[in-house]
């Protein structure tokens, strides 16, 4: 469903992602009765982003099922929808925003849930029918049409949670695969070195060339119009049809930066996720917020927790609630037969504690910093995973190692 055109709303929420639309929902279920538009780069109505990578991907999941609302709750709830469209300008001063089809629409308050794009491969023939990158439904739809081509072996660029469900998947429908990742572990920047370990290990088991300290020098293809292999930054080439790029993500905030607003790493906002920009709101993965569980140091997060609780922070501001986002941080990945659940964040832990044998494919990571719990990461452990939750909200101090250590110590006993 797309809209009529549109030129002013109470709140514009620019975002149809997991933020955007969860902003949307928040604010009606809060009792607001103003006008509510929500404008997306994206041609359909509001969907889950993780599934496109895992259950979509692999064809488990139609469109349907990932959508976030039904069609008709947004005509329903009276929340318009402009698909397609693009923010290319703010004018803070008049609460105007400027289109890309050439159209202006005022708001009284706005909400920025733009999330990111993905960053591209910065080698030659990284534009080649045949690269792909999983950011939206088009990335996914063309990845499977690739495979319905006959697409049977794939280069994974990357080696974090993208990178790793997309070879998982790809392995699952036949490819060969082959993973290069340019650190000396997977999960390098959010894990310890028991995930990495386990995580290299099982995708080898299941098939996929993993390598580590290896990087892309070029895609190969140019003179035939299409992938046809890569070249690594050792010289070594591998044929391949079909390249899947899961390099991480560039914020998608220049309209908010050229308006003015703070921010380096994606746009800054205050404790009711706030820019420093009038009226503007930011939430999701785009917004660097002071958080609690990283100890106040300015982070960005990529996930749906924070970009769920953030929308819900900011329909409670305008509703004259303000109260502080203050959420644990929490994250989940499929890969294979395995559910990955992770509660808190790992960022300067000391010291790891392994809870169970990672050879029976069930076991927990315990990170912690001067002593004290700061993150769990739980493979097929969701007793662990829920308690572990409930443990770093409630801000446990100390712990005995040896119990944490101990399977077969509940951890809610720690509190």
């Amino acid at each position: 469903m797309t809209s009529p055109e549109t030129d002013y709303a109470d709140v514009v929420i620019v975002g149809t992602g997991h933020g955007g639309a969860q902003a949307a929902i928040a604010l009606r279920h809060h009792g607001f009765d103003g006008s509510i538009l929500m404008i997306g780069r994206d041609h359909a109505p509001p969907y889950e982003r993780p599934p496109l990578s895992k259950e979509y991907l692999a064809g488990d999941k139609g469109f349907e099922r990932i959508m976030i609302r039904p069609e008709k709750f947004w005509a329903d709830k009276e929340i318009a929808l402009r698909l397609g469209a693009a923010v290319t300008g703010i004018d803070p001063a008049a609460h105007r925003l400027t289109l890309s089809d050439g159209s202006t629409v005022t708001y009284r308050k706005l909400i920025w849930s733009g999330g990111g794009d993905p960053r591209r491969l910065p080698v030659p023939g990284a534009v080649l029918p045949g690269v792909f990158y999983v950011r939206d439904k088009r990335d996914a739809d063309a990845m499977m049409a690739a495979l319905a081509g006959g697409a049977k072996r794939a280069v994974v660029i990357g080696g974090g949670y993208i990178g790793l469900e997309a070879a998982a998947v790809l392995r699952k429908l036949g490819c060969e695969v082959v993973l290069v990742e340019m650190l000396p572990r997977l999960l390098a920047r959010v894990a310890g070195t028991e995930m990495s370990d386990f995580y290299a290990a099982e995708h080898r088991r299941q098939g996929v060339d993993v390598r580590l300290e290896t990087g892309v020098s070029a895609v190969l293809g140019e003179d035939v119009g299409r992938v046809t292999g890569v070249r690594l930054d050792n010289g070594e080439e591998i044929a391949c049809d079909m390249v899947v790029a899961g390099i991480g993500i560039v914020p998608a905030v220049a309209p908010l930066i050229a308006a003015g607003a703070a921010g380096s790493n994606g746009v800054d906002v205050d404790f009711c996720c706030r820019t420093t920009l009038d009226d503007i709101y930011a939430i999701g993965d785009c917004a660097a917020h002071a958080n609690a569980f990283a100890g106040n140091a300015v982070i960005r997060l990529e996930s749906v927790q924070n970009a769920h609780d953030m929308a819900n922070t900011v329909a409670r501001a305008i509703m004259g609630e303000k109260e502080p986002y203050h959420a644990l941080p929490w994250f989940w990945s499929n890969q294979y037969d395995l559910k990955l659940q992770t509660a808190g964040l790992s960022l300067g832990f000391d010291q790891t504690i392994l809870r169970g044998d990672p050879a029976t494919r069930k076991f927990t990571v315990a990170y912690l910093k001067n002593g004290k719990p700061i993150a769990f990461d739980c493979v097929g452990t969701m007793k662990d995973y829920v308690q572990g939750r409930k443990l770093l909200e409630n801000g446990v101090g100390k712990v005995d190692p040896a119990l944490l250590a101990d399977p077969e110590v509940p951890i809610k006993d720690l509190m």
